[in-house]
């Protein structure tokens, strides 16, 4: 179950418990991903994040793949649900950079303040996830919780529908949603119309055993 979890307060680490922290992390890593502590204090390393978008993105024609719809240079298609991308960053990276440069990473053209960073969190057989601040840091949040995704995940979404901010959308991007959903449209009526077709025509054949003379 994905229940809403509040935002758990931000604890501040000193430079020894932020290098403790790290060796206990590098001790524990099984794919080769570390962190690196550097002479000013900042420390850098990986987080992966897996894509959940349920709406199309918009990329350079040239780089798009899969079920797509065109416009000029660009490309509105949906990427594969589940998705997981892995991304080098530092501890002074905040979220919105984070977005930022896996949209980039992708070649998406779309805004980023479509786009929000979840953390999913797994305890008593269940799922927490909490929307991050564009201010907080993901490279702390995996530090402080370890290398186990089990323990902390990424999820990139969508805003919510009630929070989609449709004036970050340019014309071309709202035509090519357009014309997505109008083939998807069809293609839903044309599987109704078989599905109710061969419902009349099992009735009409049994209407026709129940009547037929003699």
């Amino acid at each position: 179950k994905d229940v809403q979890k509040e935002r758990e307060p931000h604890i501040y680490l000193s430079k020894e418990e932020v290098k403790e922290k790290i060796q206990s992390y590098n001790s524990s890593v099984t794919d080769k991903l570390k962190m690196t502590l550097n002479a000013n204090g900042v420390y850098t390393g990986f987080i992966k994040v897996q894509l959940e978008l349920c709406r199309p993105i918009t990329v350079q024609s040239s780089q798009s793949q899969g079920r797509c719809a065109h416009s000029n240079n660009e490309t509105a298609f949906y990427l594969p649900d589940g998705c997981v991308n892995t991304l080098h960053i530092s501890s002074t990276n905040t979220v919105r950079e984070v977005i930022e440069a896996l949209l980039k990473k992708f070649f998406v053209a779309d805004n980023p303040a479509k786009f929000a960073l979840y953390k999913r969190c797994h305890k008593e057989d269940q799922v927490y996830t909490c929307k991050l601040s564009d201010r907080e840091h993901p490279l702390y949040l995996r530090l402080v919780a370890g290398p186990k995704t089990e323990m902390l995940s990424f999820v990139l979404r969508e805003h919510e529908t009630g929070e989609v901010m449709w004036e970050a959308f340019s014309i071309p991007e709202l035509q090519n949603f357009l014309r997505i959903l109008d083939k998807e449209e069809n293609e839903q009526l044309q599987i109704l119309k078989k599905r109710y077709a061969a419902y009349r025509d099992k009735l009409e054949e049994a209407l026709g055993g129940v009547w037929k003379p003699g």
